[in-house]
Order: structure tokens, then C-alpha cells, then sequence
């Protein structure tokens, strides 16, 4: 009877000392910086053409526009604009399925970016 006594102590001693175990919260879940998607004074001069620039234009400019962008050109607000109108710019950037998803063949635009688009459309889509 003593040593089951004893062995059950034994036992209630490892459990307690073992099964306690303490982290630094910021070491087992490091602390990630999201970054913030600035959405205001959002402008096609500056935000609009420079997105175009950087994720559009390899296929929709003067020069590539008929040979790999299925004859669109999205280098101006005029040329552009039809395609807001009808909502094909959006949807293809959405890539939701109601028109041929963009960038071709590529991963979607990221969060930021396509708010940015969403937000200058929504007001309006000022050629500003």
C-alpha cells in the first residue's frame, strides 16, 4: 500500500512539474506588421495610372495592345473608360468569372491594390 502511495505521488509530481510549460508570447507568435492600404486621395493621374503602368500596360499599351492584350488598350482615360463602363476592368481584375481574369495567366492583384481600384471607380471614376 506504501508504495502505491508513493507511486501515486510520484505520478501527481510529474504530471504537475511536466504539463506546465511557459513561452514568451511574442516569441511562439512573433508579432507580423500588416500593412495599412492607404484608399484615400486615391486619383487616376497618380494611383489609377501608375497601377496600369506597372501590372497593365505589358499587354495593353500602343505597342503590345493588338499582338498580346486581345486588342484592348488601357493607356489613356479614354481608352480605359469604356471598360470601367461596362464593368469589365473590375470584374477581370476580380477575377470573378463574368469576364476573362487579369492579369493573364498571372496571380491576382493584391488586396491593396485592387481597393484602390475599387474605391476610384466607386467614386466615380474621375479622370483626375
Amino acid at each position: 500500500m506504501r508504495n502505491h502511495f508513493k507511486i501515486a505521488i510520484a505520478c501527481i509530481a510529474m504530471t504537475t512539474f511536466t504539463s506546465c510549460y511557459y513561452d514568451k508570447k511574442d516569441q511562439v507568435y512573433p508579432q507580423v506588421a500588416i500593412p495599412t492600404c492607404d484608399t484615400t486621395n486615391i486619383t487616376y493621374s497618380t494611383t489609377i495610372t501608375s497601377i496600369l503602368v506597372s501590372k497593365c500596360y505589358s499587354c495593353h499599351d500602343a505597342t503590345t495592345a493588338n499582338l498580346s492584350g486581345g486588342g484592348i488598350l488601357l493607356n489613356s482615360y479614354t481608352t480605359l473608360k469604356p471598360y470601367i463602363t461596362d464593368g469589365r476592368f473590375i470584374n477581370s481584375i476580380l477575377q470573378n468569372g463574368k469576364a476573362s481574369p487579369m492579369p493573364k495567366n498571372m496571380a491576382k492583384l493584391d488586396v491593396c491594390t485592387i481597393n484602390k481600384i475599387v474605391v476610384w471607380i466607386n467614386k466615380g471614376a474621375i479622370n483626375n
